[in-house]
This record gives C-alpha cells, structure tokens and sequence, in this order.
C-alpha cells in the first residue's frame, strides 16, 4: 500500500490509524479526499454509512481483509460473554502481529508482520511467522538476535510510534526487546475513537 493511499485512507475516515503507521495524515488536509471534500455542505452519512466507517477503522488500522475481520468476528460470538465485541477487540490486540507493533518492535503494522513473516521474531523461545496467531495471557515475545540489531528495529523501539498499552510489559526493565503479555485486552486499548455499538449493528445486519 503507498504513502498515499494510506493518507487517503485516513483523510476519508477523518481519523489517523497508527496501524498504518503515517503519522500527520490530518495535518495540512483535514478534509476527505476528492473534489467535493472540501464542501462546507458535508454529506451526512446514512446510519449504514457510519456503521460501514466505524467497521474500516478496525480494517485498515489491523492491516486485514474483508474475510480475515469477518472470522474473527465469528470467532469472538463464540466466546462466551455478552459482549462478543470486547472480545473481538480482545483477539485481534492478541495477534502476533498486533502485539509486535504495540511493544514498538516495529513502525507501523504492515512492518511488524514483516518482520513475523520473515521469522525474526519468537514466542516462548520458538519463531513464529504466522502473523494471524493469537497470543495466549502469559507467552512470552521477543525478537532474534538479528532482528534486535536491526537499524529499522533499533530506531522504533528508541521512538515507539505509540505507548506500551496496559495488556503488555516488557519482561526486565530496561530491556525492549523482550514483552509479556500480561491480561486481556479490551476495548480501551484501541489506540484510536471507534464506536464498537456501530460494529455490533453493522455485522447483524450480515448474520456473521
């Protein structure tokens, strides 16, 4: 994905998503995409349309596709709770991918499933190069050797492009390269505003 269309991505959402990692999207045009997105007259959305923006944040923050969202939707219902959407929330900050950029391993998420993909990182002392997998409480993440010397890996964890959020720590203080996880992520641990009532109403409307 370029530079631009993450920038217009996030234009369109009106919302910056660290997951793309491209900070000051909003900066200079703080306005949708397009000829009419400067319009002092906006469109106001339909009660699908906002469903459908709040949905696409989750998407294109977690660097997923349509089908891949949708499972783990399916996943989350069958969790036994009452609100199946903290805990799609709770599996998708699981994912390994997710968990490698939050502990700053990595700049943005397309970064950090590459550095999965490429086996530079591991769970409980085994590479794992299945970005998708979902942490369990307790496993324990770190990066190789290589990895951990890495300039892009080096200038990441010196400026994390977000704070290590409350589900996470890092094993020894002082030592970045190596993360637990230590409790169960919910939906205050989104790094950005979305409206999880408006996700819950859009996939009804599906029967996901």
């Amino acid at each position: 994905m370029s530079n631009r269309t993450k920038f217009k991505m996030q234009r369109a959402l009106g919302l910056e998503l660290p997951g793309l990692g491209k900070p000051g999207a909003l900066d200079k045009r703080n306005f949708p995409p397009g000829q009419h997105g400067q319009s002092k007259s906006k469109k106001k959305l339909s009660e699908f349309g906002v469903q459908l923006k709040e949905k696409q944040k989750l998407l294109f923050h977690y660097g997923l596709r349509e089908e891949q969202l949708r499972r783990f939707v399916r996943d989350a219902r069958r969790i036994q709770a009452s609100n199946w959407v903290e805990n799609l929330i709770g599996l998708l900050e699981r994912r390994l991918d997710n968990v490698v950029f939050r502990l700053g391993f990595a700049r943005s998420m397309a970064a950090a499933r590459q550095l999965v993909n490429h086996g530079h990182v591991m769970v409980n002392g085994r590479i794992l190069t299945i970005g998708s997998a979902v942490l369990r409480i307790g496993d324990f993440i770190r990066l190789t050797e290589y990895a951990s010397s890495m300039q892009a890996t080096l200038e990441s964890r010196q400026s994390p492009r977000l704070s290590l959020p409350g589900y996470l720590q890092f094993a020894t203080e002082g030592v970045t390269d190596h993360g637990v996880v230590r409790m169960q992520p919910g939906a205050a641990h989104v790094p950005f505003a979305f409206d999880p009532r408006q996700i819950a109403e859009y996939y009804s409307k599906f029967g996901v």
